[in-house]
This record gives C-alpha cells, sequence and structure tokens, in this order.
C-alpha cells in the first residue's frame, strides 16, 4: 500500500497515511486518490489497524487538487479516484485522526469533516477557495459545515473563500486544538495511540452511532455536489480562474452574469 507520493505503515495499532509530494505541496492526483481510496477500503479489514493518523509533510498538509492533472478526468460517477476515496473515507468505521501543518487547502480542509480528531500547528492557513476558482464547494461541506458551525460562518468560509488561521479554525471547531508546529505530528500520533488501546468493538459503535443519523444522506450529498463541480470545472468561470493563474493575474468576472 506504499508508494512513493503516499507512505503507509502499521505500528502499534495506528496505521499512518501520509501524503508525499511536497515539491507539489501534496497537491492530490487521480493516482493518488486511487491509493488513498483503496487504503481507506482495507482499514476496517486488517485487524493489526486499531486507529489510523493522516498527515502531509512537515511544511504541508495538502494544497488540494492537481487542477492540471483533474481536468484530464474530472469526476463523473462514484467510480471516479477522488469520489472513491470520498466515501471510502467517510466510511471507516474505525477512528481516524489528523495532523496538519501549513497549506491546508480545498480538500485539505473538507476532508477535516470526516475524519474524528483534528489537530494543527500554529503555522496551519485553511482555506474552501472553490468559488474564487469558480467552482463549488465538495465532499458535503455545504450540508456538514453549516450544522456544524451555523449558517452564517459557513457562508462566510464557504462564498467568500479566505484563507483562515489555525486559531480561527479552533473557533470554528473544525480541528480539537492548536499546537506549535514541532509537536502537532506527536500529539496527534499520541492521540491515536490512546485510541488503538480502547475497545474497538465499543469504539467502532460509538462512531457509528455519532455518524448514523446523517451516514445514508452523506453519500447523496457528496455525489450531488460533484454533479455541479464537474459541470462547472470546464465552465467559463472556471476557465478565467486557470488562465488568470497561469498568465500570474487577478481573474475578471464581470462579464458573467
Amino acid at each position: 500500500m506504499t508508494t512513493d507520493l503516499i507512505l503507509c505503515d502499521v505500528a502499534d495499532g495506528v496505521m499512518t497515511v501520509r501524503l508525499n509530494r511536497p515539491e507539489k505541496k501534496n497537491a492530490l492526483t487521480q493516482a493518488m486518490y486511487t491509493q488513498l481510496a483503496e487504503i481507506c477500503a482495507r482499514i476496517d479489514q486488517n485487524p493489526a489497524v486499531r486507529s489510523v493518523l493522516l498527515t502531509g509533510t512537515p511544511d504541508c498538509f495538502c494544497s488540494g487538487n492537481d487542477m492540471v492533472d483533474f481536468l484530464k478526468a474530472p469526476a463523473t460517477d462514484e467510480n471516479a479516484p477522488v469520489l472513491r476515496f470520498m466515501l471510502a473515507l467517510a466510511r471507516v468505521a474505525k477512528p481516524v485522526v489528523a495532523a496538519l501543518n501549513g497549506p491546508a487547502i480545498g480538500v485539505g480542509t473538507t476532508l477535516l469533516l470526516h475524519v474524528d480528531l483534528a489537530y494543527a500547528g500554529q503555522s496551519t492557513r485553511f482555506q474552501m477557495p472553490f468559488v474564487n476558482i469558480g467552482i463549488c464547494p465538495e465532499y458535503a461541506s455545504t450540508y456538514l459545515l453549516p450544522r456544524m458551525i451555523g449558517h452564517v460562518q459557513a457562508a462566510e468560509l464557504l462564498l467568500l473563500g479566505e484563507p483562515f488561521t489555525a486559531a480561527a479554525a479552533l473557533d470554528a471547531r473544525l480541528i480539537n486544538a492548536v499546537l506549535p508546529d514541532d509537536q502537532v505530528l506527536d500529539h496527534a500520533r499520541a492521540q491515536a495511540l490512546k485510541l488503538a488501546q480502547k475497545p474497538p468493538a465499543a469504539l467502532r459503535t460509538s462512531k457509528a452511532l455519532l455518524k448514523h443519523w446523517r451516514s445514508d444522506f452523506l453519500r447523496e450529498v457528496i455525489l450531488h455536489e460533484a454533479r455541479y463541480f464537474g459541470a462547472m470545472l470546464h465552465g467559463a468561470e472556471a476557465k478565467e480562474a486557470l488562465n488568470a493563474f497561469v498568465e500570474k493575474r487577478k481573474p475578471d468576472f464581470s462579464r458573467f452574469s
């Protein structure tokens, strides 16, 4: 389950899954999504795994999708690599802990809605810039965020799409704690080890009960958002945003209505 881009190992009951593409700030490709989906699908069948620790490289968690790669094969149905990963992570029965440093952009933020505990370093910067690049939010964020933090704050984060700090993420209850950058991974691992030592059936049942009342609807929301996301990815607004990025200029959306 290990490649150069996704590192995976199991020790003391904790499976550590590390995004390892630092030269691209851990931007996710279709191949990376495929591997992550396969890893997530196997977690509950592996008795050696009692909890999961998801992290990135020391100075970056995840900068979102690799848009050049993503545009080659945008998600069209639930068999697409990105949707396979999203659905698989959302279904993992064992507890998942995230440790973040540096950029956590796009799916690097929205996947936190589907883990159980999350810890961020002081340098972590979050952003859900979907609207800013001419597309819509994803990974059930339009459903889960308003219910977690209220409509007004969710609208601010999703509609303005501006970066926000780890302290702001803590205030919004997207993460459990903010720590010095050099302590976040050790702290998150310690929490994952605590979980790995607890009664496994009790832990799985408690997590299932926490998610029960939204589990059936969550798949529908993920796929519903994805239909809009995929269509908008090739739309005029997204093309203007991408061209502006390539040309190193500010996008101009004034001609759109």
